[in-house]
């Protein structure tokens, strides 16, 4: 599993609102001038995490995007998923259902769905508001 520019560019732009949060739209000029990312890379990436919810957005000079709940709230894993898709390690187990036909004599099926289950619980683990606290405090430490 590798995670994308998209990826990495949705988790920062996702940090940046997030200091923002409560209440102030922010544009995607500010997001791209902070983050040294272009605007148009940034609109393709907003258009899925407002779709999904993520994200709110209001039109007009004083417009932009906003969180639509609190950054605790936010999964990395969530944020990822919107922009990645599924985390799964290896193809056979894309969509949930492993359609491979060595399934039930394959050796390495169980450290596949052990990986996975690690990705999960990490992703799923760490917040946008401890992501946006690292970037104000200088560093925190993450265990799996």
């Amino acid at each position: 599993m590798k995670i994308s520019s998209r990826g990495r560019y949705a988790l920062r732009m996702m940090i940046e609102i997030a200091r923002h949060y409560p209440g102030k739209w922010v544009s995607l000029k500010d997001v791209s001038e902070s983050q040294k990312i272009s605007v148009k890379y940034l609109e393709q990436i907003v258009t899925n995490l407002t779709k999904s919810g993520l994200l709110l957005s209001s039109r007009g000079p004083l417009g932009g995007y906003m969180l639509s709940k609190p950054p605790e709230q936010y999964s990395v894993g969530e944020i990822l998923r919107v922009i990645e898709g599924d985390l799964v390690p290896v193809a056979c187990m894309e969509n949930g259902i492993n359609r491979c036909e060595n399934r039930s004599n394959c050796p390495t099926i169980h450290f596949w769905e052990g990986l996975y289950d690690v990705i999960n619980r990490y992703v799923d683990s760490v917040t946008l508001k401890d992501l946006s606290d690292v970037n104000r405090t200088g560093g925190c430490e993450y265990y799996i």
